[in-house]
């Protein structure tokens, strides 16, 4: 499998979206949205004045953005203006969405104690305060779950019976029951640490493997609190970091896993965070990159 990799001027383009006629937007870690188009041409139609994670499309040609800093975000790329719908400081770390046909929101709250640039803090402490919420058309916001591992990305059921949110810290594929509000798994012992998710234009979820699964780090969750803390303290180059890898899978809403894309650590892009099936091609988003990415092959 190969990929090819799309520069776009700043680092960090975390979620990737596509609209119906193939333009794909992104956020970096200057808070630009950027849009590539025909010819992977990219231009900056909008600033958020925070961190663009998770981006979704909204009725009118909007955005829909969780900014880490700013909180849930609606933003027009043609005219760059930015208004906000769930202020940041009801949140610590605004990340993911997924929006229903009927306008409700449904978005992830990744910690109550670390924000984005303490997310190794999180991943190691284990800290469970991510949250899974509602915001309805009238503005109502709820919390649906709480006590989740790094709570991550988000993602319908083509029939919207269900809401999956990705627990990053524990590798696992959370399900919540929109009908009874009965909560289980969509999957367990992931092969790595899921990152965002969305739905396909083919109906299944797809998931991120933003690296594989760190023996090391499992056994520091594992630790007392003192160690699970220290871990963060130490110097860079001996704590543990994220392996190089491009993967993503796709789960139909059995759990059963459909598709599974590994394009290896060595294709000059790492640590896909964002993935979007769209009329057959998979796109890339990468928390450590200045670029997306498409698979330029449907094998897998």
């Amino acid at each position: 499998m190969e990929i090819r990799v799309v520069p776009v001027p700043s680092y960090g383009a975390e979620d990737v979206v596509v609209t119906a006629d193939g333009s794909v937007f992104t956020g970096t870690g200057d808070g630009t949205i950027y849009r590539i188009g025909p010819g992977d041409h990219v231009e900056a139609v909008a600033d958020t004045g925070g961190r663009p994670l998770g981006i979704e499309l909204l009725p009118g040609d909007k955005l829909l953005v969780c900014d880490a800093h700013r909180g849930l975000l609606t933003v027009d790329p043609a005219t760059g203006a930015v208004e906000t719908l769930v202020d940041g400081s009801s949140m610590r770390f605004c990340n993911n969405a997924a929006v229903a046909a009927d306008g409700t929101i449904y978005f992830s709250d990744s910690s109550a104690v670390h924000p984005i640039e303490e997310w190794k803090a999180e991943m190691v402490e284990l800290t469970r305060t991510g949250r899974l919420l509602r915001r309805t058309p009238d503005g109502q916001i709820d919390v649906l779950l709480d006590g989740l591992a790094f709570a991550n990305g988000v993602a319908l059921s083509a029939d919207e019976s269900f809401v999956v949110v990705a627990e990053t810290a524990a590798r696992t594929l959370v399900r919540y029951r929109l009908d009874t509000g009965e909560k289980d798994f969509l999957a367990t012992d992931l092969p790595g640490y899921p990152d965002n998710i969305s739905r396909g234009s083919d109906g299944l979820i797809w998931v991120t493997i933003a690296s594989p699964r760190d023996p090391l780090v499992e056994r520091i969750q594992r630790g007392p609190l003192w160690l699970r803390k220290g871990v963060t303290r130490i110097p860079a180059q001996w704590q543990p970091a994220p392996k190089r890898t491009v993967r993503v899978q796709a789960y139909g809403n059995d759990g059963e896993v459909k598709r599974d894309l590994d394009a290896g650590g060595d294709q000059g892009f790492h640590m896909v965070t964002g993935v979007r099936e769209h009329a057959g091609q998979v796109w890339l988003g990468s928390l450590h990159e200045p670029a997306v990415a498409v698979l330029t092959s449907s094998g897998g």
